[in-house]
C-alpha cells in the first residue's frame, strides 16, 4: 500500500490510535491513517486505491465508536485545514466544508445576517456527519437547509447532488456509501443578528441545562422512536445510570452514553445493547442506535445485539 501515497501532499499514519479522535476516546487503532490536503490531494488517493482496500472516513468523531479491535484499510480523516472552511456565498446561502463544525457554521451564519442555522449551535459534530445523517434539533434538520452536496465517489471522481437526491428521513439520508461528501451549500434567509444571537443562547442554555456537554460522549445514542422519545423509553426500563465498566448511561440525559474514566469500546457497546433489550423487554420498542460503530471487536468481546442476559 505505500505506492498509494507516493506524489501526495497529505499526512499518512500507520497504526494510528483512533481513541486520540473520537470523542468517546476508546477504541484500535486504524491500520493506517491519511489526511489528505485538499479535495484535489483525495481524489487523486482515491484514483490509487485498490478498490479491495476497505475505507472509512472520519471527522470531528463525535457521534462515532470505534471497537477496541481497530479499523483494517485506510481511515481518511479530513481535516479543519483542507475541509474545514465556511463562507457567506449570496445573501441568503453559506457553504461549508465537510470538516467544518456545526456550531461554526452557525457562528459564521449568524455573523453574515442568514437565520435558519441556528440549531446547529447546539450540536456536537461536523457538517459532513449532518449531511450523511440529516442532523437535526430544536425542530429544524440538515435537509431544511441544504441545495446542494458535492463528494467524491470512491474513483475519485466528482459529484454534485441536489437535496431531493440525497433522499433524506429522520436520522437518514439514501446517498451512497462510497460517496466522501466534501463541502455542502445551504440556504437560510435574511434575520436581525439579535434574533440569531437570542436563538443561539436558548440552544446553548437548553444543552448546558439537560445534557452532559462536558463528559468524554458521541451525543444521543439512539434515535427518537416513532411517537415517543428514546431517553423516556430508557427512563422507563430502568436505565438512567445505568452502569457497565466504567460506561454509563448519563444521569443528566439518559440517551447519552458516557465513558465515565477508562471504559473501553466494548463496555459502551454492551452498555448500548443492554439498554435496547431493557427496553424491548419493558416497551416492546426496538431502539434503532444513532452512533456509528464501526471496525473490528477485540477476540473474545464480541458483543452480540439485544443481550439476551440482562445485567
Amino acid at each position: 500500500m505505500p505506492d498509494v501515497f507516493d506524489g501526495l501532499r497529505g499526512a499518512v499514519t500507520p497504526n494510528a490510535p483512533m481513541a486520540n479522535v473520537t470523542w468517546f476516546r476508546v477504541g484500535g487503532p486504524a491500520e493506517v491513517m491519511f489526511q489528505p490536503a485538499d479535495s484535489d490531494d483525495l481524489a487523486e488517493f482515491l484514483k490509487k486505491l485498490p478498490e479491495e482496500v476497505p475505507v472509512l472516513v472520519v471527522g470531528i468523531g463525535s457521534n462515532l465508536l470505534i471497537r477496541d479491535g481497530g479499523i483494517p484499510g485506510v481511515v481518511i480523516r479530513l481535516s479543519a485545514k483542507g475541509f474545514g472552511s465556511v463562507s457567506q456565498v449570496s445573501q441568503t446561502r453559506m457553504e461549508a466544508g465537510a470538516a467544518c463544525p456545526d456550531k461554526r457554521l452557525a457562528a459564521a451564519a449568524h455573523q453574515a445576517g442568514i437565520g435558519g442555522f441556528h440549531f446547529y449551535h447546539g450540536i456536537p459534530g461536523g457538517i459532513g456527519g449532518a449531511l450523511r445523517m440529516n442532523a437535526g434539533a430544536n425542530g429544524t434538520e440538515t435537509c431544511d437547509r441544504v441545495v446542494e452536496v458535492h463528494a467524491l465517489d470512491r474513483s475519485g471522481k466528482k459529484h454534485v447532488l441536489s437535496n431531493a437526491e440525497m433522499g433524506y428521513a429522520y436520522r437518514h439520508s439514501d446517498a451512497s456509501p462510497d460517496l466522501i461528501f466534501t463541502h455542502a451549500v445551504f440556504e437560510g434567509y435574511r434575520e436581525d443578528g439579535d434574533t440569531i444571537r437570542k436563538e443561539m443562547d436558548a440552544v446553548q442554555h437548553h444543552r448546558e441545562t439537560v445534557q452532559p456537554i462536558r463528559e468524554k460522549t458521541g451525543g444521543s445514542t439512539f434515535k427518537n422512536p416513532p411517537g415517543t422519545s428514546a431517553w423516556k423509553e430508557i427512563d422507563a426500563a430502568g436505565c438512567r445510570g445505568l452502569l457497565v465498566g466504567a460506561a454509563q448511561m448519563s444521569p443528566m440525559h439518559c440517551n447519552f452514553m458516557i465513558n465515565t474514566g477508562n471504559a473501553t469500546a466494548y463496555d459502551l457497546e454492551t452498555l448500548g445493547e443492554t439498554v435496547r433489550a431493557r427496553v424491548l423487554e419493558n416497551s416492546g420498542i426496538r431502539l434503532e442506535w444513532e452512533i456509528k460503530r464501526l471496525g473490528n471487536f477485540r477476540d473474545g468481546q464480541m458483543v452480540q445485539e439485544f443481550l439476551g442476559r440482562l445485567l
